[in-house]
């Protein structure tokens, strides 16, 4: 079942202290698709995503869930429709997969309610879904790198939300594992429907698994749409300052972007 719920921002302004960051941000978010978010660094990436989760209170302008501010939810409500995967979250010490995983679980507990069958079903679930049941008893920091961010998004799917945003899911993963995670989040939206906003560096990945792209630039949204459309030439030399050229990928049929460097291509000048 393909999520419904809307996210969007209106004129969203963020900041630290005295520097902006994201400035008059007009964003929608078409529900049951893939957005990746890209641009340059320190353009406001991290801070957009952590807008939309309310880790982040805006100096002006809104984030928008179904037509609610996020700032205006009861955080358990929110916590039930929108997870969030941090950029290279911490887990306790010796803590089993099966127990963080476990702690997905946290925004559906009451007040003297003790843990039911639903809850261990969606345990089971989150574990089956990234191949993790076999790890269950291993603590997680004895996994490897792609073990445990499969681990981090199981956590997240034990929550049962219908949005998901991941901050660099792939950062530190070598190509294989970049692979594999990203595999898993495109299963997660054709099979279970979810809504997946996510910040990725490489533009040829997120060309490839992603419905759309929105590129930032300046704190602004500079494109948002279909690769196709957001992958130009231009946009590359104006969000990344890098002259390239675009061609075909032959697995996808999307755009490849490919750096043209000072000493090659015959384009020094």
């Amino acid at each position: 079942m393909t999520s419904t719920h809307e996210l969007r921002t209106e004129g969203l302004a963020v900041g630290y202290g005295e520097r902006s960051v994201l400035a008059g941000l007009e964003l929608e978010i078409e529900p049951g698709t893939v957005t990746s978010i890209v641009g340059a660094n320190a353009c406001g990436k991290s801070t957009l995503l952590r807008s939309l989760s309310r880790l982040l209170t805006p100096t002006a302008g809104q984030v928008l869930l179904d037509g609610a501010s996020v700032h205006s939810m009861p955080a358990k409500r929110l916590a039930r429709v929108m997870g969030l995967l941090p950029q290279s979250p911490l887990s306790p010490d010796g803590i089993t997969v099966a127990d963080l995983v476990g702690r997905g679980r946290h925004p559906h507990q009451r007040m003297f309610r003790a843990w039911s069958r639903e809850d261990d079903a969606a345990v089971a679930e989150a574990l089956d879904a990234t191949q993790t049941a076999e790890l269950a008893e291993r603590p997680v920091d004895e996994l490897s790198g792609g073990q445990r961010q499969r681990v981090w998004i199981a956590m997240v799917l034990a929550q049962g939300t219908d949005v998901l945003l991941l901050d660099e899911p792939t950062t530190f993963l070598d190509v294989s594992h970049q692979i594999e995670v990203l595999d898993l989040l495109a299963d997660l939206n054709r099979d279970r429907g979810t809504t997946i906003v996510m910040v990725l560096h490489d533009l040829n990945l997120a060309a490839r698994y992603s419905d759309r792209l929105v590129a930032l630039e300046g704190g602004r949204v500079y494109a948002s749409g279909p690769a196709d459309a957001v992958l130009t030439e231009q946009c590359v030399q104006d969000v990344f300052g890098l002259r390239s050229q675009i061609i075909r990928d032959p697995v996808s049929g999307g755009p490849l972007v490919v750096p043209v460097g000072r000493h090659h291509g015959g384009m020094a000048g």
